[in-house]
């Protein structure tokens, strides 16, 4: 498992690459001052898709990665 830090990094180099430095930043304010609920955002996001069509989604986005 990696430590905390580690996803931080990981999860700022992602922010940053996909969106910029500008969005990352809005994204970072938005969240903080949010009642975010992930777990709760987790359950809506994926209620109306079957466990088959994410799974497609997924196959389909690893296909268009760059690794």
């Amino acid at each position: 498992m990696r430590t905390d830090n580690v996803v931080r990094v990981e999860a700022m180099d992602a922010l940053l690459s996909t969106l910029g430095a500008l969005d990352a930043e809005r994204f970072i304010c938005m969240v903080k001052r949010d009642t975010f609920d992930y777990t709760e955002w987790q359950r809506k996001l994926w209620a109306e898709k079957s466990i088959e069509e994410i799974h497609a989604a997924a196959v389909q986005h690893e296909k268009t990665t760059d690794k």
